[in-house]
């Protein structure tokens, strides 16, 4: 089993457009249940108070390397990838064996 944990900071400094931005992350990447090969698909969204933390994060499992590689090939997630690369600043990533 593969953990694929990715973590994001917006862009947007307004406290409601970064709301709203990580609402449609979560809706988008959530609505890839079903669709993609994972076996889990999680989204966080930080509580935001304390000064410093990401802002979303994705925790989700995959049965083998090769699912991985498919989910991130899959039109509906680069569909949801290219949302998500339009608000975010930052990016982070760690995927480890189970």
């Amino acid at each position: 089993m593969i953990r694929h944990i990715v973590t994001w900071r917006l862009a947007a400094a307004d406290a409601e457009q970064r709301a709203a931005d990580a609402a449609g992350i979560k809706q988008r990447l959530e609505g890839l249940r079903g669709v993609v090969t994972a076996e889990r698909i999680d989204v966080g969204v930080d509580l935001g108070e304390t000064d410093g933390n990401w802002h979303v994060v994705l925790d989700s499992d995959f049965a083998t390397t090769a699912d991985l590689a498919a989910y991130q090939t899959h039109p509906a997630h680069l569909e949801a990838a290219a949302f998500i690369r339009s608000v975010v600043e930052a990016r982070s990533c760690v995927d480890y064996r189970l």
